[in-house]
């Protein structure tokens, strides 16, 4: 289970976000790459995103993280627990893609996590799907348009 506190590793660390995250996360979530890539790519109103994010920071089976390299925010990785299983998802700053954020950040937080983990990736998204792997995840099948990554636990 990933813990509450930060994870680092080299230049990428992962702090729990906090309700005064929430511009920047919106932010990146109505960015259009991002919106693209979601399950949802509707546009998200600020209300609704707040609303969002104080459900989020309150549920215990949900870790929310934003990623900093060198100090400045540069992308986002969520775990949602159910069924024994941990689901990431991710977002990068549109200023901080190309340079391996969400590679570097997805594998400090799935390396910090001992049970099984999975993640959903839209058919197409070839980019996501090379982080899953990077974080050990291995493809397992295709539905409705959605590549399902799982790593079994770890030890």
């Amino acid at each position: 289970m990933p813990q509450e506190g930060k994870c680092m590793n080299e230049t990428i660390i992962l702090r729990p976000a906090t309700i005064e995250d929430a511009d920047i996360l919106l932010e990146w979530r109505n960015d259009p790459n991002t919106r693209k890539a979601s399950h949802n790519t509707d546009e998200v109103q600020r209300d609704d995103h707040i609303s969002w994010l104080s459900r989020t920071l309150g549920n215990p089976d949900r870790r929310l993280y934003v990623a900093e390299e060198n100090g400045d925010p540069v992308g986002t990785v969520r775990t949602d627990f159910a069924g024994g299983v941990w689901e990431l998802s991710w977002t990068v700053s549109p200023k901080a893609r190309g340079r391996g954020v969400a590679k570097r950040m997805v594998a400090v937080l799935a390396n910090e996590i001992s049970e099984p983990i999975r993640a959903e990736v839209k058919t197409g998204n070839m980019v996501s799907a090379r982080i899953a792997e990077h974080a050990g995840m291995v493809f397992e099948r295709e539905t409705d348009g959605i590549l399902h990554y799982k790593r079994a636990a770890l030890g």
